[in-house]
């Protein structure tokens, strides 16, 4: 349930904008394409819920307002501005390592950082063996894979910036063999330890790798594009976030991490072959 406050904030703002309208409610609704009884339930002073992110864009498309302004995180109306797009959404993950989405994301920051936290280490530094071991058997790391990692590399070398932190802790159980690594081969984990060596030393300081203690902290995976949008994986799907206020929420959740990281990036390739001794 929303809090009452965002929700009565919510409520005054939609008042005004009605008013403004000079239109009654049940012409007010038809002009933003929203059922006239969902209207009148928004407008109730009992509601005490945020609208649907279907029905916030609705009414801020109809209004040529903002979603931001709508929802109290702005105090700029932006009448008449194209419409910013909705706060939040849920998206399906394909189970595709390096998915056209992401790379659509990381286009769309416009030169700014992308900045991830994986669950382990970054897909687009895994070897095709170790991607084939997580993903299973009817994954394939066929023409398609490559192209989007080279498509990653292509990205980076034309000016984008990466950084990625992820645990310590997780390098070091695949270099084990342990927990969703076990049963993979001393040679592939060799394979991939010296790619990612080899990687983060090539791509840097474009690609910046930093290991955080999970006994210190701990974060669900999520990555910030720029100041575009932020995506939180949860499993089926990612919770992709449009405001700025979210954006900027785990921008800061990034930089707490990378502040505590027991391993910078410029260290990461030394780090990475000293475990080579370990397998």
């Amino acid at each position: 349930m929303s809090h009452p406050t965002a929700a009565q904030g919510f409520r005054d703002r939609l008042e005004r904008v009605m008013r403004t309208s000079g239109l009654n409610q049940a012409r007010f609704a038809r002009q933003i394409g929203v059922d006239r009884s969902t209207l009148s339930q928004l407008l109730s002073s009992t509601h005490d819920r945020l609208p649907r992110a279907e029905t916030l864009v609705a009414i801020a498309k109809g209004s040529r307002l903002s979603v931001d302004w709508l929802l109290g995180l702005s105090q700029r109306e932006q009448v008449g501005a194209e419409l910013v797009e909705a706060p939040f959404a849920f998206e399906a993950h394909d189970r595709a390592p390096l998915n056209d989405r992401f790379l659509d994301w990381m286009s769309e920051a416009n030169g700014r950082k992308t900045r991830t936290v994986p669950m382990t280490f970054p897909d687009f530094l895994k070897t095709p063996d170790v991607l084939t071991h997580e993903y299973g058997p009817g994954f394939s790391t066929g023409a398609l894979f490559e192209e989007r990692r080279a498509r990653f590399v292509t990205t980076i070398f034309d000016g984008a910036e990466v950084e990625a932190c992820f645990p310590r802790q997780a390098v070091e159980s695949f270099v084990r063999g342990e927990a969703q690594w076990a049963g993979l081969s001393t040679s592939v984990r060799r394979e991939q330890l010296e790619a990612l060596a080899d990687q983060s030393e090539k791509l840097y300081p474009a690609l910046r790798l930093f290991l955080y203690e999970m006994r210190e902290t701990y974060s669900a995976p999520f990555t910030v594009f720029g100041q575009s949008r932020a995506a939180i994986f949860v499993g089926p799907g990612y919770f992709v976030l449009n405001s700025s206020e979210h954006i900027r929420m785990l921008a800061r959740r990034f930089d707490d991490l990378i502040r505590t990281a027991s391993v910078q990036p410029h260290a990461f390739s030394s780090y990475a072959q000293a475990l080579l001794a370990e397998i």
